[in-house]
């Protein structure tokens, strides 16, 4: 037979037999040699013909080869067909990946391999649920182009308990999914409710996951309380992204056994610097203090000492404290609340720098010219005292607008805070001479009234004494970096990369539209970033200039390869500063506290396989704090718009898609949606370039930065989505532009739209007239941009 003579030919000695000898006590056949067998294979193969190609006959060896195949099953090398046959998913036109929901009910497989997305439909994702790992036959091309998947296997659940709204209608109990992604309710049986009441959110607990013909079940597990409690935004963030809460008891234990005060007996092996006048300087609201900063002047120089709460002292490696810290990554700072990276006995405790007590720490201290160059560098362990704790208001007054009161209430710390200062300037002058790209961000916090319910958003005042704490500690991350880099020592940098390709293509376009250029031809520099937005700083559209200029960098990340911080213009850097809240800077006081010791990379406790798996948790853990943050945040400003419904506001356009724009309410921070369907008669074509929606028989504008006129029409408080309708007094487009000439936009079809904006899609309300698109491939109009964008939107 064919497949006989084929097999023969894999037959030979598994070339990787070695290693599993190594790595087990009864050899099993290497993946890859199982992969060659089935290559060499006219089709798919049973278990018995794989076994007896590979020449297996022992029982133990069978059994192994059994468990060797279904592992490979699980992680997508193989397929099992239905007439028991083991196969390559690529000779079965199958593929492997992980599912993104949507919330119209569609969804889309996004291959492990990096290949084109899949389109899954309504009707096929309803045995799948969002972040399912499954294997997806490709079943069709669709009339855009697209590659159409049908599911044929589910890898890996990855929903197990959902948090969301309880409802019960006519004696039918179902739980409707606070994550939008998962459009279909899980159902829940009689007598498995508890005492969960109609509209309450909870946990369910899912029993029996969703197939072709039979939607999930579940139980509730627990009641986390009423729809629009206090609180509960927060509560169902930190269950929506899967945010650890709870201290193991092993945490508690070990937390708990190190007491309130600093151990003396440790004072001997550090260096005493609790006689120099070291303060905090912090916002108002702190409750955790990492770092403690004193400058002096040394001859023509400086002698600057940033002191950083020791936290490596009481996390060793490998306790439970150790392992739950890493675990959350980092803390997650909800408005007005936080979740902890650190029992609180830690990060409030023994491990925050509060004043006028003793405190462990590692100190970066350095050595200064005139100009804030560093000549030189030592870290070292020592035992310091906050002389002051202070906060960024009370330091601009005393320095910038020189208090007379609070200079005579701090006489103590007064004339080194005046020092800290006069570096700073220097530190200033230096950042605008490295080329340092310094984008100006509107930042705002949420003021909080009766009931835990907002009274206010305001945005958040930066003054000098924010950026002279910011800019020391950039010194001691760069430091830190540079002498981890020079003892060649595995650990997580923060990487920041410059503009891909095709974003540089896209900044140049839209530059060269207003007559401007970016200098640094194929690879600007920060340099060329920055001079020009110093070129633009007083133009009309200095802020459109620069939200695409920032939009066109990428986002940094924790990794063990060194590839520079492109927004701060330095060739390493790392995080120090915050062991508190963040796990890279334990790691990295770890790493310096053992070269300090006469440690070297070789006897270093992690490799760089470490690094690279940390890294990319450590990144991930950031992005879903900020996820999680933007959810509760979103929860509480449709909370607090609910009783405005009607209002009118004016606002600045902060992003345009093709299915609309969205708007930011001035004064109030709030964003919200203004639906293709709201706009003006017309068709609208989508500019990606330069960002903007131009009719095509008005050549009416609307682009990024521009102000518009806005009424609040509709608040979803369970989609976290805010609907605007343009005022129609018209005083609604202000300073939007109209075209001398038909706009002629290079649009782009809707299908090719970014991902990431379709996240905030507001409600799509139905269009009062339906009306045919002139054709496909042309100019969208507003009536049918609902029916196209949803099922193009990830």
């Amino acid at each position: 037979m064919t497949k006989k003579s084929k097999n023969k030919r894999t037959s030979h000695k598994d070339p990787f037999a070695e290693r599993e000898a190594a790595n087990y006590d009864k050899p099993i056949a290497s993946r890859e040699h199982i992969i060659e067998v089935l290559e060499n294979s006219t089709g798919p193969m049973r278990r018995e013909e794989i076994a007896s190609t590979l020449a297996i006959t022992d029982e133990d060896g069978l059994e192994a080869l059994r468990r060797r195949l279904r592992a490979m099953e699980r992680d997508g090398q193989l397929f099992y067909n239905r007439r028991g046959g083991y196969g390559l998913l690529d000779a079965m036109d199958l593929v492997v990946g992980r599912i993104m929901g949507h919330a119209d009910g569609f969804g889309f497989l996004i291959p492990d391999d990096g290949s084109d997305d899949l389109f899954i439909s309504d009707r096929q994702m309803r045995s799948l649920m969002h972040g399912d790992r499954c294997v997806c036959h490709v079943s069709g091309i669709d009339r855009r182009g697209r590659r159409e998947g049908t599911p044929v296997e589910v890898l890996e659940r990855a929903n197990h308990e959902l948090v969301g709204q309880f409802r019960r209608e006519h004696e039918i109990s179902r739980v409707k999914p606070s994550n939008k992604r998962i459009a279909n309710d899980v159902m829940v049986p009689a007598g498995q409710t508890g005492d969960a009441k109609d509209g309450q959110m909870v946990v369910v607990t899912i029993v029996e996951q969703p197939t072709k013909h039979s939607p999930a079940i579940g139980h509730v597990s627990e009641i986390l309380g009423d729809h629009m409690a206090p609180g509960m935004e927060i509560d169902i963030a930190a269950r929506l992204f899967e945010i650890p809460q709870e201290w193991p008891d092993a945490v508690w234990a070990e937390a708990e056994k190190f007491g309130d005060k600093t151990d003396k007996s440790s004072y001997a092996k550090r260096e005493d610097i609790r006689d120099l006048p070291l303060v905090t300087i912090d916002g108002e609201d702190a409750r955790d203090f990492d770092d403690a900063v004193y400058c002096e002047r040394k001859g023509k120089g400086w002698r600057l000492i940033v002191a950083i709460a020791d936290v490596s002292s009481y996390v060793e490696p490998d306790s439970a404290l150790d392992k739950e810290a890493q675990l959350r990554g980092n803390s997650v700072y909800f408005p007005n609340s936080v979740i902890p990276m650190l029992p609180e006995v830690l990060s409030n405790g023994l491990c925050s720098i509060n004043p006028d007590v003793d405190r462990l720490c590692m100190v970066c201290d350095m050595e200064l010219d005139a100009h804030a160059q560093v000549k030189g560098v030592r870290f070292y362990d020592a035992v310091m005292r906050s002389h002051a704790r202070l906060t960024y208001t009370k330091v601009a007054a005393m320095v910038v607008d020189g208090d007379a009161e609070l200079r005579h209430d701090y006489n103590y710390v007064v004339a080194p805070v005046d020092d800290l200062y006069t570096l700073y300037q220097a530190f200033s002058e230096a950042k605008k001479r490295r080329g340092a790209i310094d984008f100006s961000t509107t930042e705002t916090r949420i003021i909080f009234g009766d009931n835990r319910k907002i009274e206010r958003i305001e945005p958040t005042i930066r003054n000098d004494a924010h950026r002279m704490i910011e800019e020391f500690m950039i010194a001691a991350n760069v430091c830190a970096a540079k002498f981890l880099l020079e003892n060649e020592i595995p650990i997580v940098y923060r990487v920041h990369s410059g503009p891909s390709e095709s974003k540089l293509v896209d900044v140049r376009e839209f530059l060269a539209s207003i007559g401007l250029t970016l200098s640094g031809k194929d690879d600007p520099e920060p340099r060329h970033y920055a001079k020009l937005l110093e070129k633009v700083k007083d133009r009309p559209d200095q802020r459109l200039i620069q939200t695409v200029l920032l939009r066109s960098l990428s986002q940094a990340v924790y990794a063990p390869e060194n590839l520079g911080h492109f927004g701060l213009s330095f060739d390493a850097y790392t995080h120090f500063t915050s062991p508190i809240r963040r796990y890279p800077d334990l790691l990295v006081h770890r790493a310096i506290r053992h070269l300090v010791n006469g440690g070297t990379a070789k006897n270093w406790a992690y490799k760089m396989a470490d690094m690279v798996g940390l890294g990319e948790h450590c990144s991930m853990t950031e992005r879903r704090a900020d996820d999680a943050t933007r959810d509760a945040t979103d929860w509480l400003k449709c909370e607090y718009m609910m009783d405005k419904v009607g209002d009118e506001f004016s606002g600045l356009i902060t992003a345009v898609t093709g299915f609309g724009i969205f708007v930011e309410l001035d004064d109030i921070y709030v964003e919200g949606l203004v639906h293709i369907t709201e706009l003006k008669k017309d068709y609208y074509h989508f500019d990606q370039v330069r960002h903007e929606l131009v009719g095509e028989r008005s050549g009416r504008s609307y682009k990024l930065t521009d102000k518009v006129m806005v009424k609040v029409a509709r608040v979803d408080l369970d989609d976290k989505k805010i609907d605007f309708v343009l005022a129609d007094d018209g005083s609604a487009e202000p300073t939007v532009k109209k075209s001398k000439a038909k706009a002629k936009a290079k649009s782009k079809p809707i299908a090719k739209q970014k991902a990431g904006a379709a996240k905030k899609v507001g409600v799509k309300a139905k269009p009062k007239v339906k009306s045919k698109a002139k054709a496909k491939s042309g100019p969208i109009k507003k009536s049918d941009a609902k029916r196209k964008s949803r099922r193009t939107e990830k």
